[in-house]
């Protein structure tokens, strides 16, 4: 008489139900990096801004050419010599939004900062 093996194909059960969330892990993760490049992005933007607007040039030309041409088009905010750029980072994930990040820079003269 032959036994039946209750646990037989239980390993490929168990890969089928994993590899989705695998997935999905991957994918959140790759979303997470994304978003921080973005934050870097428009943070090293601004800075550049900041610089270019304390001197009296186009800074948010300058924010456009620092920012990498994935994040394009970003939203600049010029007062004085405080920059904000806003910019929105790519989807990674399938249906969710594009993420907005800000960053803003500023020199002060008075050494204050």
């Amino acid at each position: 008489m032959k036994r039946v093996n209750s646990e037989q194909g239980q390993a490929s059960a168990e890969l089928v139900a994993l590899v989705p969330l695998l997935l999905v892990s991957g994918m959140a993760l790759t979303q997470v990096l994304v978003v921080g490049w973005a934050l870097l992005s428009a943070g090293e933007a601004a800075r550049t801004a900041a610089r270019i607007a304390h001197v009296g040039g186009n800074s948010e030309a300058a924010a456009s050419e620092a920012l990498p041409a994935l994040f394009e088009p970003a939203e600049v905010e010029v007062d004085g010599s405080r920059v904000r750029v806003e910019v929105r980072a790519p989807v990674v994930l399938p249906g969710t939004p594009k993420v907005p990040v800000a960053a803003s820079a500023a020199l002060d003269p008075e050494g204050g900062g």
